[in-house]
């Protein structure tokens, strides 16, 4: 059957004469598709229980990024930036530092395995191949969200591996802005150094089971900053943060964001696939409408940094060295990565994950290389060649994009 796009809509076809996505066996051993219903061991198909519901959903999303065309139509921006060029960089490209400070940690790189799943059974190797990387190449890691875990404790492996593949890189803890009380339980349950508090509308929004209640959600997180020890961050997964957010989130003592902007993967185009398998033609219109909606990832950043002294990470669309480089050089702390490294994570090896996640350091050495950065700090004072829509979108917000421009 035909596996509609979203460019297959534009052009005119109506969302109830699409095929329903079919999945295959990528990752799913034990699981059965019976006329498209999901059918594991794991839950019968007539479970309808929370936990069973976010556990199916777990892995429904794996599937859908490995098997569907789910990234943004949109760019991150940072197409409008270019580095100027040192035809005399004067340092040895062989004793370039990347080593960085992690919200008071160390790490070896600027660079995080961004959250990507946990929470079902067959998500545990998964986990386990992105940590093993993690520890060799001493990069912090985030987990998905931990509340299947929570509702259901016998799924706590599919994130504690982490730590134990990993026992000495910075890791960061997942859950969302609503579950204050078991934020706690969440930082311990992998011994975590940071704690990430996930926001979403967006893909509530388009979400089949999506709860579209943010009422409290600020307070819920200045909550949940006074009930862990850990520093508390927050990130946005794909719509990005504006100053106005960044701005109330500071206020109530978050240390700093994930951007999650536009640019990489629309995980209002995952749940439209999902809203298909449901034939919910509704949600699956609205996934089409608002696939692209949100703050592509270098204009967030700016809007970030330019509004608070909140450390910034750089997610959503990072595609390569260069690409971190110039988050960096825009005042980023660090960049973090996660459907570049899905496939090699679920069919691959652990060492499949180093070599993709090396090809990112090495094009971050080499742009550092060529405008005479021996130290990743030295990349937030090079001048910059700021041109088309984010220039446009600076202006247009009142950001000084010549100050941006001159490092300053």
């Amino acid at each position: 059957m035909h596996n509609a796009t979203k460019r297959d809509i534009k052009i005119g076809m109506q969302p109830q004469l699409l095929s329903v996505v079919t999945y295959t066996h990528l990752i799913i051993g034990d699981t059965a598709m019976v006329e498209d219903r999901t059918v594991d061991k794991f839950g019968t198909e007539d479970d309808v229980s929370e936990a069973s519901l976010t556990r199916r959903r777990k892995i429904e999303h794996i599937e859908i990024c490995l098997d569907e065309e789910v990234q943004c139509q949109r760019s991150t921006m940072f197409e409008d930036i270019e580095f100027v060029h040192n035809a005399l960089p004067e340092i040895n490209k062989d004793k370039i530092d990347l080593t960085t400070n992690f919200f008071g940690l160390r790490a070896s790189a600027p660079l995080v395995i961004a959250a990507m799943t946990g929470g079902h059974p067959k998500t545990k190797n998964i986990n386990q191949r992105l940590a093993s990387a993690a520890e060799e190449l001493g990069l912090p890691i985030g987990v998905g969200s931990q509340r299947a875990a929570v509702e259901d404790p016998s799924l706590a492996d599919t994130f504690t591996i982490v730590r134990e593949s990993a026992p000495s890189v910075p890791v960061i803890a997942n859950i969302g802005a609503t579950h204050v009380d078991v934020a706690p339980e969440a930082v311990e349950m992998i011994d975590a150094d940071i704690l990430a508090i996930h926001l979403n509308p967006l893909q509530e929004a388009i979400q089949p089971e999506g709860d579209c209640n943010s009422i409290g959600a600020l307070e819920s997180i200045a909550s949940i900053v006074e009930s862990v020890d850990v520093p508390v961050i927050v990130k946005e997964t794909g719509a990005g943060i504006s100053s106005d957010v960044a701005k109330r989130l500071e206020e109530v003592g978050v240390v700093g964001v994930d951007v999650g902007g536009v640019g990489g993967t629309s995980w209002a185009g995952v749940e439209y696939f999902r809203a298909q398998k449901e034939d919910d033609d509704l949600k699956a219109q609205l996934g089409l409408e608002f696939w692209d909606w949100g703050i592509p990832t270098a204009l967030s950043v700016l809007m970030v940094l330019d509004s608070t002294e909140l450390d910034v990470i750089a997610t959503g669309g990072i595609r390569s060295g260069l690409d971190i480089a110039k988050a960096l050089a825009l005042g980023a702390t660090a960049a973090g990565v996660a459907h570049p490294l899905l496939r090699q994570a679920v069919h691959g090896s652990s060492l499949d994950v180093v070599v993709e996640l090396e090809r990112f350091l090495e094009g971050l050495t080499v742009a550092m290389y060529l405008t005479g950065s021996e130290k990743v700090e030295d990349l937030s004072s090079k001048q910059l060649i700021l041109s088309g829509k984010l220039v446009e979108s600076l202006k247009s917000l009142g950001i000084d994009y010549q100050k941006v421009a001159r490092g300053i």
